[in-house]
């Protein structure tokens, strides 16, 4: 019987051969990358501290020191690119997601460069905003994390004027005329979103494609399943933003 948490053998074929430590792969190749996976799987699914990893997957200090090596040099962020250049662009949908700092983010860094760590102060306590995109059929493109209190154009900033999309789903709070509506008008880019109420000239609105918004709370949905993840348990930001690319890669696989 399989193991719970365990990874299908047909997502394990998709992801194998995008995997550092595989064989013939530059570098040390790994004991078993496919225990790795699982292993890391396991963590972020169910939130235990890595020191609680059952021992079948070996050396919880070994599996960690491992994750926050390939979170450090972009490994799974360039894991994560290989499936977002197979997006279908016809549309890109953007919202953001908050996840409340669990006690175990104690202990950061707190001088340096690092200093912060994408955490921030509101209403709540302390927490950390996810922007994601997402391509036409629902499949995560991009993240971007600042701390909890940002508001959601800092996240439109990063990612919808250089878009690849050939349209632009959003909410309304998106709305902004000179810091969002006019570059994408510029760049010739169908926009779908609703106007602030307190406009007098209101922006048409296609009201058949707006209700497709919900592919990206979906999303969410999925990337929240993660433990680890909806519950902010990792002390720094890349290790954080390691393990969202991390999930959202076997969301692709999925």
């Amino acid at each position: 019987m399989k193991q719970r948490h365990a990874l299908r053998d047909d997502p394990w074929e998709r992801i194998q051969d995008r995997l550092p430590g595989r064989a013939g792969h530059v570098g040390v190749t790994g004991a078993d990358n496919r225990l790795f996976v699982e292993a890391v799987r396991y963590r972020y699914r169910t939130g235990i501290p890595w020191r609680d990893l059952p021992q079948r997957f070996g050396d919880f200090r070994v599996v960690h020191l491992r994750f926050s090596c390939g979170s450090r040099s972009g490994v799974w962020k360039r894991v994560f690119r290989g499936w977002a250049e197979e997006a279908d662009n016809e549309w890109v949908r953007m919202d953001s997601s908050l996840v409340r700092a669990h006690p175990h983010r104690a202990g950061a860094l707190r001088k340096g460069p690092e200093v912060g760590q994408a955490i921030g102060r509101r209403r709540g306590g302390l927490s950390t905003k996810i922007h994601a995109t997402v391509d036409a059929l629902g499949n995560p493109t991009g993240f971007h994390l600042p701390p909890g209190q940002t508001h959601d154009l800092v996240g439109a900033d990063v990612w919808l004027p250089n878009s690849p999309a050939d349209a632009v789903l959003a909410e309304q709070a998106d709305d902004a005329q000179k810091r969002l509506i006019e570059p994408l008008e510029n760049a010739g880019k169908p926009i779908v979103i609703p106007s602030r109420r307190t406009y007098l000239i209101q922006r048409p609105l296609d009201r058949h494609r707006y209700p497709a918004r919900h592919l990206i709370e979906n999303f969410f949905a999925k990337l929240k399943q993660f433990r680890a993840i909806a519950t902010r348990d990792d002390k720094t930001a890349r290790n954080f933003l390691g393990a969202i690319h991390w999930a959202a890669s076997l969301v692709w696989l999925n």
